[in-house]
């Protein structure tokens, strides 16, 4: 059966951000509002609720003993998931990973990994033999487009509040004991923008998703440098567009830092 109201909600994306407009009344170059909760979790290493708009993803952190790859014999390692629940719209179904949920974990990853926000080193327990690995799983609790930037915020003030677990002398974790954090060199954020009607809108909303010709998203930290990027869907950019998507990220970027609660 057709959704004709989605169709048309989509035909009505296109036809306002011809016209400089948006559904919902946004300007093309401004984020919904974002509101975060930490610390939920007890049971985690960390954890954090992002709302962005009617988008909601929560994440959380629990960290792990293991053995280092063989060419990284004094470094832990992260490992980020991410899975859009059911629950959260009827696009997503359970089952192995989509595409699209595997994409949004590796660009988040990459965002964090590629910026060596975290130095792998000092997640070494003992060269060699031990080391932390970080599981870093977010989860889509309710979907209203832009997962990317709203999953890299929950990766990011995940991380920044995580306590690390205190070892016994068997490098065994103690439950409910703790001992520092892990330490961020920098904070990396994505920025994702849609191309709906032949223009460049900032943090798309699911029905802009669907309109869009094209996707893409930069990451970038807070001391100046594009740490990952990932173009999707099959339309294309000009340089120009490019130019401008990256410029802006920066500064959105920034903003977004300011409201973060990042201990």
């Amino acid at each position: 059966m057709r959704n004709t109201t989605l169709e048309y909600d989509v035909s009505k994306a296109a036809e306002l951000a011809r016209e400089g407009k948006r559904l919902d009344g946004r300007a093309l170059d401004e984020m919904r509002e974002l509101t975060i909760e930490t610390d939920f979790a007890k049971n985690a290493e960390g954890s954090t609720m992002v709302t962005l708009g009617k988008t909601k993803v929560m994440a959380g952190l629990k960290m792990g003993v293991g053995m280092p790859y063989p060419d990284s014999q004094d470094e832990g390692a992260i490992s980020v998931g991410a899975e859009q629940l059911p629950l959260a719209h009827p696009d997503y179904e359970s089952g192995r990973p989509s595409d699209n949920e595997v994409e949004l974990a590796r660009v988040v990853d990459r965002g964090l990994r590629e910026s060596k926000a975290i130095d792998f080193k000092q997640l070494c327990i003992k060269e060699g033999e031990a080391v932390w690995v970080g599981y870093l799983d977010f989860y889509a609790l309710n979907g209203d487009g832009n997962l990317f930037d709203s999953g890299s915020i929950a990766a990011l003030v995940t991380f920044a509040n995580a306590k690390m677990p205190k070892l016994d002398k068997d490098n065994r974790i103690i439950q409910k004991e703790y001992s520092g954090k892990i330490k961020l060199a920098r904070f990396p954020l994505l920025t994702t923008f849609a191309k709906v009607g032949g223009k460049v809108l900032l943090d798309p909303t699911y029905i802009e998703e669907k309109a869009s010709e094209a996707r893409f998203s930069v990451a970038t930290s807070d001391d100046g440098f594009m740490t990952a990027m990932q173009k999707g869907v099959g339309g294309s950019f000009t340089l120009e567009e490019v130019n401008y998507m990256i410029d802006l990220a920066f500064k959105v970027a920034d903003n977004t830092r300011k409201k973060l609660k990042l201990k």
